[in-house]
């Protein structure tokens, strides 16, 4: 998988398109996804790869954009130990996902 995340990234950048790499930098607890998992955001939402799907994988997206947008890079905390209202959040972890425009 990481070596097909590159390819998505180099084929954005010789298009002339930026794009948002989301990396999980840290994990603590139980996560979905480990250190090093990315996911390539697109400006038109796209995306490729996974940081662990769900209600987290869309916080992110959504700084992805946001990144995109500002060029500002940033480190997300995806908090899943609580349940949010009628959503169980079974792995019980925390993420740090770093977050950065390239191209």
């Amino acid at each position: 998988m990481q070596g097909e995340i590159y390819r998505a990234i180099a084929t954005a950048i010789e298009c002339g398109q930026p794009v948002a790499l989301a990396t999980v930098a840290r994990t603590r607890g139980s996560t979905p996804r480990k250190t090093g998992a990315k996911m390539v955001v697109h400006p038109d939402g796209s995306f490729f790869g996974t940081i662990g799907g769900g209600c987290g994988e869309a916080e992110v997206w959504q700084e992805a954009m946001a990144v995109l947008h500002d060029g500002v890079p940033r480190i997300v905390t995806v908090d899943l130990t609580a349940p949010l209202e009628a959503e169980d959040r079974i792995c019980g972890g925390v993420m740090d996902v770093f977050v950065e425009r390239l191209g």
